[in-house]
């Protein structure tokens, strides 16, 4: 691999970086520009700050997932990263322009699957870390629903005899709290799955060796991208998840924020490549099942859960396509 091509692919890399944040801004920021605690504006310069000082902590376990737990790094050359990355990128912008909140993460993973079962058929996929991935798709969600109920029945306990003006006026401070803690658990997670695409582009080119460690120039780039793309927004996103899937108070959207940092955390420290979009999602129902079934727009999630059925196929064809044709024109 030429320098030439190995820098274009790092910077194509920084570009599904920079597409991840802008498109799971809504994620981070939907519950506080609903519930009005935050101008759209601020919020989004909140959520980037937040993104970006997750590197002081965590760690790389989710970039080594990615860079060697998902496909065999013995077929990875520059094709198949080409294709892994247009799969990914391509989804990424389909679901934003309709406005569905969909998974970066496993755009990426699919991709990668894509390209590599492309290139060497279905036993170059690495079977524990591809298992360990499809387990968090249904997983996350659920560990999302499950706190958010969890929290919101404990805060409305905690907070029974309370006016529901005092209420308001606390958990619209706490929110900033749990907004920043959200961020840093998506900026933790979404930023080292870029981390891990450059680490394997590196090992390939032979400028690291694959079992040094990765450079920090690569953890500042991912970080602050992920962080600059968060600050342009995703705005047609930011409308379905906070709005289309249940009306949020401030309370819930605390609720709904803890929850799925705490499950972003955990995913992290384990090295789990987990969807923030299916977390957040997860964590928003949980919470608006909690005042009444009827208070969940059912149809709108159904949608939702359908856009995550078909992101690693749908994203996996592209990538197949992109290295098919990258193999035979570049």
């Amino acid at each position: 691999m030429s320098i030439e091509v190995l820098v274009l692919l790092v910077f194509v890399a920084l570009a599904f970086d920079f597409m991840n944040g802008f498109h799971d801004a809504a994620n981070a920021i939907a519950t506080i520009v609903s519930t009005r605690v935050l101008r759209p504006q601020w919020a989004v310069a909140w959520a980037a700050f937040f993104n970006f000082v997750a590197f002081l902590i965590f760690g790389v376990a989710v970039a080594a997932t990615i860079g060697k737990g998902i496909i065999d790094p013995r077929i990875v050359d520059h094709y198949v990263i080409f294709g892994a990355l247009i799969g990914a990128i391509t989804w990424n912008i389909i679901t934003w322009y309709y406005g569905i909140p969909s998974s970066s993460s496993h755009a990426l993973i699919g991709g990668l699957a894509g390209a590599a079962v492309a290139k060497g058929g279905m036993h170059t996929l690495i079977a524990s870390g591809f298992l360990k991935t499809a387990a968090a798709i249904l997983l996350s969600p659920a560990l999302g629903f499950v706190l958010g109920v969890a929290l919101m029945l404990a805060v409305s306990w905690m907070w029974a005899r309370a006016t529901p003006r005092r209420v308001d006026r606390w958990f619209r401070r706490l929110q900033l709290v749990s907004a920043a803690l959200y961020s840093i658990g998506h900026g933790g997670n979404d930023a080292q799955k870029t981390m891990g695409i450059i680490w394997m582009l590196l090992i390939t080119a032979g400028t690291i060796g694959d079992k040094d460690p990765l450079p920090l120039w690569v953890v500042f780039a991912c970080y602050g991208t992920i962080a600059l793309g968060t600050l342009f927004g995703g705005w047609r996103i930011v409308k379905t998840m906070g709005q289309k899937i249940t009306r949020l108070k401030p309370v819930s959207g605390f609720c709904a924020e803890t929850g799925g940092a705490i499950t972003l955390f955990l995913a992290t420290w384990l090295g789990v490549p987990v969807s923030t979009t299916h977390t957040i999602t997860g964590a928003i129902v949980g919470v608006g099942s909690v005042q009444k079934l009827s208070a969940v727009r059912w149809g709108v999630a159904g949608n939702i859960v359908w856009a995550w059925i078909f992101t690693i196929p749908c994203s996996a064809f592209v990538a197949a396509v992109a290295w098919w044709f990258a193999q035979h024109y570049f």
